[in-house]
């Protein structure tokens, strides 16, 4: 299984997500899952169709935000609109992690939801190193 790695009680942040994995946020209580991987970065990562249809099929919502490289204002703001329309946590997850809590952490930043200490201590708590996309 997939390490998920706890954010906030909204969201929670992992490496890639297997189609077992889906089950599993289900199981733990997540309510949506996002993928912020383009389709075919690797091969062998199973598609977005493919996972919406599992997490359809588990009952949980799904959103494919792709990020390419750093995130842009388009990608912050759809992270930060299926977060909030989430009614209840949210797995995230991309290649390592990485883009999805910096994509969610600039969206906390520019709406002024958290402090840019408190975004760096949360990325810190998870595993993350946000002192290069958000300073500090």
């Amino acid at each position: 299984m997939t390490e998920f790695r706890h954010v906030t009680d909204e969201l929670s942040v992992a490496p890639q997500i297997s189609i077992e994995d889906v089950a599993e946020a289900k199981r733990q209580g997540f309510k949506a899952i996002i993928c912020n991987r383009p389709d075919a970065e690797d091969p062998a990562q199973p598609s977005a169709a493919e996972m919406a249809a599992a997490a359809k099929a588990a009952g949980l919502t799904y959103a494919h935000i792709p990020v390419r490289g750093s995130p842009g204002p388009a990608e912050v703001e759809a992270m930060r609109q299926a977060v909030e329309a989430a009614e209840g946590p949210v797995l995230a997850y991309c290649r390592s992690g990485t883009r999805s809590i910096t994509t969610w952490s600039i969206g906390q930043a520019m709406s002024g939801a958290r402090s840019r200490g408190e975004l760096l201590g949360l990325g810190r708590a998870a595993g993350y190193d946000l002192s290069g996309v958000l300073g500090g």
